[in-house]
């Protein structure tokens, strides 16, 4: 392919070539715009807080090496290929880590963590999208690429670059809310609260006008996320409670709180035992709904779920609906 004469010929990346090895600064060729893609210049990349134990193997996760690690990054349009009718050089744009077959979507994986669980989404990372976004330059899917509103979000609102990094974190509860259909006025348990996808889901349910109730295991960072969200909202309405984890004692304390319409899990796999799913189910409204987006291993008692109608739905991540919709939230100043 000839080379883009507004992009230089060799780049800087972070390389993972083995596990033990680990990554090593290595220099690339700059990846050339072609259909169906953008090159980025990226400015700030996420790291997620078990991006560790991902790259030395810990999580056994499947992905090809050599590999540029990250996952979602911030960016400006550096060239894009012939078909893209909206993207322009020196546009910001938020890069998803999520992509999935255009033929295909069942097939997906997160780039650079995660291969995904079929062929397609195999052959996807292996030969297509296999690079992640710790380098200079980033090839990226035009559908992963969401423009942004420089003016409002960095100059009215105040954020900065690295800032709007904290967009990919917050996708992730938005799409399981989005999925179980949360509304204005509703209250929601979210747990464990204290993570980052937790504290994150208790950001995005105010913001979408909710109650929430902050459930976990550390007194001291519940009060600490309580705090956080009412510097940001001072009219928010956030209870926190501490789990015990007695089913029955944490129960009949989530009772207190009254009327609870939903519940958003992100138990982590190694609280997989844990009963505090059970716990907050047993309390739901009739037709309450549960969002799923951890490895609780035993959510269900079924006498309780079918007697009160409840839902549950499990979700992974987010869909391109959900990014352009928390942008528009984000810019209104949500």
């Amino acid at each position: 392919m000839e080379s883009n004469p507004s992009l230089p010929t060799d780049h800087r990346a972070l390389v993972l070539s083995d596990i033990k090895d680990g990554f090593e600064v290595k220099t690339l060729p700059t990846p050339q715009p072609g259909i169906g893609n953008a090159i980025v210049r990226v400015e700030a990349a996420s790291i997620l807080s078990y991006h560790r134990e991902i790259y030395n193997g810990a999580r056994h996760y499947e992905f090809p090496m050599p590999i540029v690690g990250g996952c979602s990054a911030m960016g400006r349009i550096a060239a894009v290929g012939p078909d893209a009718t909206l993207l322009q050089p020196g546009q910001l744009v938020y890069m998803d880590c999520v992509i999935h077959s255009r033929d295909s979507p069942e097939d997906l994986f997160l780039t650079a963590i995660h291969s995904g669980m079929t062929l397609g989404s195999k052959k996807l990372i292996r030969d297509v999208w296999r690079d992640g976004n710790w380098a200079e330059f980033s090839k990226v899917p035009l559908e992963n690429c969401i423009p942004l509103n420089e003016i409002r979000l960095c100059r009215e609102l105040g954020y900065t670059v690295k800032e709007l990094t904290y967009i990919s974190t917050l996708l992730v509860p938005f799409g399981g809310l989005r999925d179980i259909a949360l509304q204005p006025g509703e209250t929601i348990i979210v747990s464990p609260a204290t993570g980052a996808f937790g504290g994150a889901g208790c950001l995005v349910a105010i913001a979408m006008g909710c109650r929430v109730i902050a459930f976990g295991r550390n007194e001291t960072e519940l009060a600490r996320l309580k705090s956080h969200v009412l510097a940001g909202f001072p009219n928010a309405n956030i209870e926190t409670l501490k789990m015990t984890g007695d089913e029955a004692v944490d129960s009949a304390a989530l009772k207190e709180f009254g009327t609870i319409d939903a519940m958003l899990d992100f138990t982590p796999p190694q609280a997989s035992a844990s009963s505090h799913v059970r716990s907050a189910v047993s309390c739901l409204r009739r037709g309450g709904r549960v969002s799923l987006m951890g490895f609780n291993a035993n959510p269900i008692n079924p006498q309780v779920v079918t007697g009160r109608n409840i839902s549950f739905k499990g979700k992974l991540m987010y869909e391109r609906e959900d990014m352009l919709l928390f942008v528009k939230m984000l810019e209104r100043g949500l």
